[in-house]
């Protein structure tokens, strides 16, 4: 990949969440890196330290793409949840670093400002919809990030070229009853749900 001066940085961390994305996260090396990049080996450590300190950088710079899109889907929890799942479908290299913390350097500050901020935003929606608390709030972004996951692992049958924000949709939706299609049974409605449940 070719890189403007001054951005070097930036597209050491395109290019490794990209071989991460192709070879997963224990493959990825510094060296390998720059010879990826095409620049001297030095200049991965020179940016980042060691691996630890590139894989921090990468899933800082995922929190801060993620919080953006989070922002850009507004106060909405079912449009935020969409935008949630589409942004692990399109950085998958980055979302299969941030929530790995044993890979990570503990306490940087630049990761914990820009989780904090993707947090935040994710909350707000989930708060709007489902109240205040931490179940509540819980239960949303496991929905979410565990319908990514299974979509990044290829566990949800799909066709080759389908993608999944209709489905993502549709899923986020069930924690939200008033989007719900009137003509969808719910269970309080069914008088044979709690009998079945049983």
């Amino acid at each position: 990949m070719a890189y403007h001066h001054g951005r070097l940085r930036e597209t050491l961390i395109d290019e490794a969440a990209d071989a991460i994305d192709e070879r997963g996260v224990d493959a990825l090396s510094l060296r390998d890196l720059a010879r990826r990049a095409g620049v001297s080996h030095a200049a991965p450590a020179h940016h980042f330290g060691d691996r630890s300190g590139l894989l921090t950088a990468i899933a800082a710079d995922g929190f801060e793409r993620l919080a953006d899109a989070l922002a850009a889907a507004g106060a909405d929890f079912v449009e935020a949840g969409v935008a949630y799942v589409r942004f692990a479908n399109d950085e998958p290299g980055r979302f299969a670093v941030m929530f790995r913390t044993e890979l990570l350097r503990p306490g940087d500050p630049a990761l914990e400002a820009a989780r904090e901020r993707a947090g935040a935003f994710l909350a707000t929606g989930a708060g709007r919809a489902l109240g205040d608390a931490r179940a509540d709030r819980l239960a949303a972004w496991s929905i979410v990030h565990g319908f990514a996951t299974l979509w990044n692992s290829g566990a949800i049958d799909a066709a080759p070229d389908e993608r999944p924000d209709a489905l993502a949709r549709e899923v986020a939706a069930r924690l939200v009853p008033d989007t719900r299609s009137a003509a969808e049974p719910r269970d309080a409605e069914d008088p044979g749900a709690s009998r079945r449940d049983r």
